[in-house]
């Protein structure tokens, strides 16, 4: 419900509640009242008045069904008089305005105030005379040539001023003090629930516009108010995590500069000596010439390659990549993969094999060329870290239920323990006489990124002396 529409809807309802209380509390007040202090004279005195009206009300009915100079006739006035002494009240009969016949009498300027009042209310009422109040009736006849008569009853009454004064002020009163009550209530129910959590997001934004991002938003007030609480907290959360993330990424830009600079530096002055070499005549031969020159070329395309690495990875880092997911045989895939590299292993006298436990053809959903830069990162370091003669890697394909499990395993001088939880950091390399490897550091953070951009799992299992194993989990498709 709108802010507009439920303040509309508490302030009906204060009046509502507050007119419904205040009837009630009369009520009670009253029953009280004619029970407690008064109960004969009031109800007879209300009593008395009904009596009346209706006395005086049947006389004017009864005289108005004659003709004016039957008024006039003695029996007639006799009758009239008894039963208006009944009733405690009189009878006054006048021809234009001059009085005929009065059971009683009756100023002149009483009677003219009579006809006065009497005449601006045309039902039966009361009106007051010489502080006297008087229930009234009249008939009115026209005569001949103009001539007006008027019969009118006047019957004095006793109201207890007093009590209904003291009724009209127990009324205003409680009618007030409910209405004060109700609306103390409503500014309580609105503070609690829109101003109070206002004056809270007021204080949290406040504390978000200087920065301070860790104060957080509670979900409460009413709807609208819980609502833009929600929205608030929400954009608090994403405006963290994205400082967080920019946080992140400065200081992966400033790791990488520092890293890739310091790699970068060794075959670059390697690069420089070699061709000062030549310029300043210490290759003096041709074959030393060849030499030199097929060293520097070498150095090149190692930082060539180191620079490819950092591009890539910077944009794996920043989702800049696109994948071309295709559905793809996996032991077909992987088949290929160790032709590509067999001729290579060969040569370098490991010998590599492909291991396939499937029970039945798994496909997986993959991009073809980013998960072979996987493969061969994970292949090359096998080859460059084996550390033996009779080298061997093995690639076992295994399934479960949901996953396809690839594993690269190598007999090779395997990997320390404390070394196995950072071997996926940028630039990190187990074994410090790595350090100087060929190579940008960054293979398998490459491998990493690449994994789990295919919603995937990577993580390694090695034992010193026995060999490293690589893990790769791929969802089928």
């Amino acid at each position: 419900m709108q802010l507009t529409k439920r303040f509309f809807m508490m302030n009906a309802l204060t009046v509502l509640v507050s007119v419904t209380v205040t009837v009630l509390a009369v009520i009670i007040f009253v029953a009280a009242y004619t029970k407690v202090i008064g109960p004969e004279a009031d109800m007879g005195e209300l009593k008395r008045i009904f009596e009346v009206r209706s006395g005086i009300g049947e006389i004017i009915r009864s005289a108005q069904t004659l003709e004016f100079e039957q008024l006039l006739d003695t029996g007639f006035q006799r009758e009239l008089s008894d039963h208006v002494r009944v009733l405690g009240a009189n009878a006054v009969i006048l021809k234009n305005r001059e009085v005929l016949y009065s059971t009683q009498p009756f100023k002149a300027i009483d009677i003219e105030k009579s006809l006065m009042l009497s005449d601006n209310t045309p039902n039966q009422d009361t009106l007051e005379l010489d502080g006297t109040t008087f229930i009234f009736a009249r008939a009115d006849y026209s005569l001949h040539l103009g001539d007006e008569g008027v019969l009118l009853l006047l019957a004095p009454i006793e109201l207890n001023t007093g009590f209904y004064l003291f009724l009209g002020i127990f009324t205003v009163g409680f009618f007030i003090l409910s209405f004060l009550i109700m609306n103390f209530w409503v500014s309580y129910r609105f503070s609690r629930g829109i101003i109070t959590p206002i004056s809270r997001l007021r204080d949290a934004s406040a504390k978000i516009s200087e920065g301070d991002l860790s104060y957080e938003i509670a979900e409460d007030g009413d709807d609208e108010v819980r609502e833009l609480s929600r929205t608030l907290e929400l954009m608090r959360i994403k405006l963290k995590e994205s400082v967080y993330l920019q946080q992140k990424y400065d200081e992966n830009r400033k790791f990488l500069v520092s890293s890739i600079s310091h790699d970068l530096k060794t075959p670059v002055t390697s690069i420089k000596g070699y061709i000062e070499g030549i310029i300043d005549g210490v290759a003096a031969t041709p074959e030393k010439m060849e030499e030199y020159l097929e060293t520097a070329r070498s150095k090149t395309i190692l930082v060539n390659a180191m620079i490819d690495d950092l591009l890539l990875y910077s944009k794996l880092d920043l989702n800049q990549i696109p994948y071309h997911f295709e559905r793809t045989n996996l032991e077909q895939y992987f088949e290929d993969c160790v032709s590509d590299y067999r001729h290579q292993y060969e040569r370098a006298n490991i010998r590599l094999d492909l291991i396939s436990e499937l029970k039945e053809v798994v496909h997986v959903l993959i991009d073809r060329e980013r998960l072979k830069r996987v493969v061969q990162n994970i292949l090359d370091n096998a080859e460059k870290y084996m550390g033996k003669t009779d080298g061997q890697v093995a690639i076992h394909l295994r399934e479960t239920r949901t996953s396809a499990i690839i594993e690269i395993r190598d007999n090779g001088k395997g990997i320390p323990e404390n070394d196995l939880p950072h071997i996926f950091e940028r630039f990190y390399r187990a074994d410090p006489s790595r350090g100087s490897a060929d190579g940008s550091g960054l293979g398998l953070a490459i491998a990493k990124q690449i994994v789990e951009g295919h919603d995937g799992k990577i993580w390694v299992r090695s034992t010193v002396g026995e060999g490293t194993g690589m893990m790769i989990s791929l969802k089928k498709g």
